[in-house]
C-alpha cells in the first residue's frame, strides 16, 4: 500500500442545525481522530421576488430579507458549536447556488473530504450535483432518526470493489483508513445475477455460480496482493445495493466505501453509484 490516508480539511455543508447534526457529529469524529479543521458552510440562495414585491408600501426590503436569512444561518452555525468543542472550526456563509458553492469551496480550499446529508431516502439535487462534480472524496450520511441520536464510531469498514482498474486504489485507501482508525476491513464484490428463469420460476445455475464466484475470488486475491491488503472477502450476486446492504448488516459495518474514477462522477461508477448511495442503510464514502 503506497498511499496514506490523511484528512486535514473537512467541508460540512449545513442545511439547518437539526438536519445536519448527525453529519456534523460524524465530521467531528474524523476531526478529532485526524486533528483536522472543519469548514461549516451555509449557502444562502439568492431570492427571486415576484413583480412589485419591493415597491413602496412593503415593510421588508431585499436587504432586510437577506439580513434575516444570514442571521438564521449564523444561528444554525452557533447551535452546532457544542458538538465541535476543541476542534478548529471555520464558519463560512456564502450566497449563490448551493451545489456550485460547495464544489468550488472544496476545490479552492483544498478540502480532503466533503460530508453531507442525502436529504432523506431520495438523493437531493444539491447532493447529486456535488457527487457529479466534486473531485475530492464525498461522504453521504444516512438521514434516519437512529443515525441522528446514535453515537458514531468506525469499528468496521465495508469496501465494495467492482474489479475495475480503480478497485486497487479504492481497496488500498480503505485499508489505510481502517489502519488509521483501528477498524476492521472487509471487501465485498457483487457479481452478475446467477438466477435463470425457467419452468416453475427462477432457479440458480450452480455451475454458472461456481464459475463466477471462482473467477471473482481469483481477481480479488490478485487485487489484494497488488494493494498490499489482507482483508476478509464477501462475494454475492444480483442487485448491487441490496447485496451491499446484506453485507453491511452481516458485518455490522459503520461505513460503506465505494470507488470512482478520478475526475469522473461519484454517481456513475462502482457499478451503480447512484443506487448504492441512495439505498444504503449506512453512510457511504466515495473515494
Amino acid at each position: 500500500m503506497n498511499q496514506m490516508f490523511t484528512l486535514q480539511k473537512l467541508l460540512v455543508p449545513v442545511v439547518s442545525a437539526d438536519t445536519s447534526r448527525h453529519v456534523v457529529l460524524q465530521a467531528s469524529w474524523f476531526a478529532r481522530r485526524f486533528h483536522a479543521e472543519i469548514i461549516l458552510l451555509h449557502v444562502v440562495t439568492p431570492f427571486s421576488y415576484p413583480a412589485g414585491f419591493l415597491e413602496s408600501g412593503h415593510q421588508m426590503t431585499e436587504r432586510d430579507a437577506h439580513a434575516q436569512v444570514f442571521e438564521r444561518a449564523q444561528e444554525d452555525l452557533e447551535r452546532l458549536r457544542p458538538e465541535l468543542d476543541g476542534i478548529a472550526v471555520t464558519p463560512l456563509l456564502l450566497r449563490g447556488n448551493p451545489g456550485t458553492e460547495i464544489v468550488e469551496t472544496a476545490r479552492d480550499r483544498h478540502v480532503d473530504l466533503i460530508l453531507m446529508s442525502t436529504g432523506g431516502v431520495s438523493l437531493g439535487s444539491v447532493t447529486a450535483k456535488v457527487l457529479r462534480e466534486s473531485h475530492c472524496p464525498v461522504w453521504t450520511g444516512v438521514h434516519l432518526e437512529d443515525a441522528v441520536t446514535r453515537e458514531f464510531s468506525m469499528r468496521h469498514i465495508l469496501c465494495s470493489v467492482d474489479l475495475s482498474p480503480h478497485s486497487r486504489h479504492t481497496a488500498s485507501l480503505a485499508a489505510h483508513m481502517a489502519a488509521a482508525v483501528d477498524a476492521k476491513l472487509t471487501l465485498v464484490h457483487v457479481t452478475a445475477g446467477v438466477e435463470s428463469f425457467g419452468p416453475g420460476g427462477f432457479y440458480v445455475d450452480p455451475v454458472w455460480k461456481e464459475k463466477l464466484f471462482r473467477s471473482a475470488n481469483e481477481q480479488i486475491a490478485q487485487l489484494q496482493q497488488e494493494a498490499g491488503t489482507n482483508a476478509e472477502v464477501i462475494i454475492d450476486s444480483g442487485n448491487v445495493p441490496q447485496s451491499l446492504n446484506r453485507a453491511a448488516e452481516r458485518t455490522k459495518a459503520d461505513v460503506l466505501v465505494i470507488g470512482h474514477f478520478p475526475g469522473r462522477s461519484h454517481l456513475g461508477d462502482n457499478g451503480e453509484g447512484y443506487g448504492i448511495i441512495r439505498e444504503s442503510r449506512i453512510p457511504v464514502m466515495s473515494l
